[in-house]
């Protein structure tokens, strides 16, 4: 009964999710190495930190789909335990209750010992971030008018999962920051959002009907595939377009490896309208930019 109960929580945590939450890190983390600049307890709070986060968002968007009645009968996404009764909503509340707890100690510890030797005004301004990191986690789906159902889910992403992850990380690791990190970050972000794309593609018939307004529903699936396709290609333009200003080594074009992968993750998604083979995709993009951002990082470093 008590293994039961954990493998509810751990499909409630929607731990595949992770690989492209920690993406952000890990970028940053490379990126601050390969300027001289790293830290083992930053990179092990800041994972930390961004796994509490992303399992407090998930946590939250079951719960925020379950009361709004977003998830339903017609969803063809992976099952969700609050919808489905296998957790009670006071039990999944408790639970965001405490990754929330979570999420501000070990955020907390990180700012404090990346930033030590900065003034007020700096821990002021990453406590201001890793707040509204935790608030944009929950406002998903929750609350009165959640931004997830207003089609900004994108935004939020991009912002979060790219430039706060990977600038956030490096200016944790060096205390300062190189324009040209912003090149990988908004590479992480966008994505990051073509991740979160797949998900709205999968479910738009289901959003459509409950109101979800993602930019799926709003724009259509035409629209979807293109911008799908503008995303990645965006992504690794602007990484190839880092490497060109930064190049100092032929190592550092080993993250094109993974151009074979997105290259299939557009052509699948393009051709599809399976929601089976999106969700497939779904997985298989974040742990490809996973992948990416090792090898990215790697290539600096060797």
């Amino acid at each position: 009964m008590k293994n039961h109960k954990i493998q509810i929580w751990l499909q409630a945590f929607r731990l595949r999710t992770l690989p492209l939450a920690l993406a952000n890190a890990v970028m940053g983390s490379f990126l601050a190495y390969a300027d001289g600049s790293f830290s083992w307890t930053i990179l092990v709070l800041a994972l930390l930190t961004i796994t509490f986060l992303q399992i407090l968002s998930n946590l939250a968007n079951d719960y925020g789909d379950a009361v709004s009645g977003k998830d339903n009968a017609d969803r063809t996404g992976p099952q969700r335990v609050t919808a489905s009764g296998l957790v009670s909503k006071k039990a999944i509340k408790q639970m965001i209750a405490a990754f929330v707890v979570l999420s501000i100690i070990s955020g907390t510890s990180l700012i404090l010992i990346g930033l030590n030797n900065l003034n007020w005004k700096q821990l002021l301004l990453f406590f201001v971030l890793g707040l509204a990191a935790i608030f944009a986690a929950i406002k998903y789906t929750m609350g009165k008018n959640p931004y997830g159902y207003k089609g900004m889910g994108d935004i939020f992403v991009f912002v979060f999962f790219g430039l706060v992850g990977v600038m956030g990380t490096y200016y944790l690791h060096t205390q300062w920051i190189e324009i040209s990190v912003f090149y990988p970050a908004m590479s992480i972000g966008l994505l990051s959002v073509a991740v979160l794309n797949i998900n709205n593609m999968r479910d738009i018939e289901s959003d459509a009907k409950t109101g979800k307004n993602t930019l799926a529903v709003k724009h259509g699936l035409s629209f979807s595939r293109t911008y799908h396709v503008v995303l990645i290609t965006a992504a690794i333009a602007l990484v190839v377009l880092y490497t060109f200003t930064e190049f100092y080594s032929p190592w550092q074009w080993l993250f094109l490896l993974t151009l074979p992968l997105f290259i299939r993750n557009i052509v699948k998604v393009y051709k599809t309208q399976s929601a089976e083979i999106m969700n497939n995709e779904l997985k298989n993009l974040a742990l490809t930019t996973f992948i990416f951002a090792l090898s990215f990082g790697l290539g600096l470093l060797i």
